[in-house]
């Protein structure tokens, strides 16, 4: 079984290995404080770097320190300015911050605009510092750990247990089969079955505190369209069920409404039911009325309220 245990000897060693190679030359005693451990720790870490043929040289005297033989760097990356600035972009638009070495997704762009030569890298490397993305203030990165664990156990079809944090702060462990693991909006989820309930389900994957890929196979669905389920499972199961009569015809109204709000079905040639759930009926009155064409509530009391509410505002309004 493997775990998202980041704190092991092992990862140390891994880290250690990434101080030394941006700061070739670096003594133990600069080591172990980049490092947040004893002198003693960090010369641990490079004998497990040894023990693992990595090639860690040591110089003694004023000026000695650790460096890294030949054999370890990578080899030169081959980017057009073109492509190194459409990586910047894209790493933006993931709502990271590229200038920010706390950052992981931020500090691993950083490596790679210091690998490509000057000339590639102008361009990419100006955006990178100065431009800043616009975060959406609920969508919270997940664990890199976590995230490549899931993928993992969704890769290799294994069972995962997870250490679950719901929205009202409710923890709990759950067993599940790992479907997919889906970026949507700038956030991640992963849709999985709960075997023991033999239950569908979507979690946020920044709310999974702990996971481990258990040794136990499943089988996914052969005509497994995840990003389909995904939306077609966030219009199932919310606190308020919602049916609504649109007055115009369903080639009219699809391009509208996303699968996420409900399903769509047509009920004659100019009329479109809307059969799907919410917590947000305020919300949800204020889509259908963004739609711009008649619609009536059929079912759902706690709708039917948020479009009468809605109404009577807009009237008030307008004096």
């Amino acid at each position: 079984m493997r775990t998202n245990d980041t704190s092991s000897p092992t990862a140390r060693a891994l880290l250690a290995l990434e101080v030394i190679q941006a700061e070739p030359g670096i003594t133990a005693t600069r080591l172990a404080e980049a490092l947040g451990v004893t002198e003693r720790a960090a010369r641990r870490y490079v004998g497990i770097l040894r023990e693992a043929e990595i090639p860690i040289l040591s110089e003694r005297g004023v000026r000695g320190g650790y460096t890294v033989g030949r054999g370890v760097r990578l080899p030169p990356l081959v980017f057009s300015s073109t492509e190194a600035l459409g990586l910047v972009m894209a790493v933006l638009e993931s709502h990271h911050d590229v200038a920010d070495a706390a950052d992981p997704v931020g500090n691993a762009l950083r490596k790679i605009m210091r690998a490509l030569p000057e000339a590639v890298a102008a361009r990419a490397e100006l955006v990178r510092r100065t431009a800043r993305p616009v975060r959406d203030r609920d969508a919270v990165p997940p664990d890199p750990a976590i995230t490549a664990l899931l993928v993992q156990a969704s890769a290799n079809q294994h069972l995962a247990r997870l250490s679950y944090r719901s929205g009202a702060g409710y923890e709990r462990e759950i067993v599940v089969e790992p479907w997919a693991v889906i970026a949507r909006h700038g956030r991640w989820y992963l849709l999985c079955r709960v075997p023991a309930r033999d239950q569908l389900r979507t979690y946020r994957v920044d709310r999974v505190q702990r996971a481990t890929e258990l040794d136990q196979r499943f089988e996914p669905p052969a005509d497994l369209d995840p990003v389909a389920v995904l939306e077609d499972n966030f219009a199932l199961g919310w606190e308020f069920a919602t049916d609504v009569l649109i007055d115009a015809p369903l080639a009219q109204v699809q391009p509208l409404l996303s699968r996420t709000w409900g399903r769509l079905e047509a009920v004659d040639a100019d009329h479109t039911r809307l059969v799907g759930s919410t917590s947000d009926t305020p919300w949800y009155a204020e889509v259908l009325a963004g739609l711009q064409m008649p619609f009536h509530v059929v079912g759902g009391p706690e709708l039917r309220a948020a479009v009468r509410e809605l109404g009577e505002r807009m009237r008030a309004a307008a004096g």
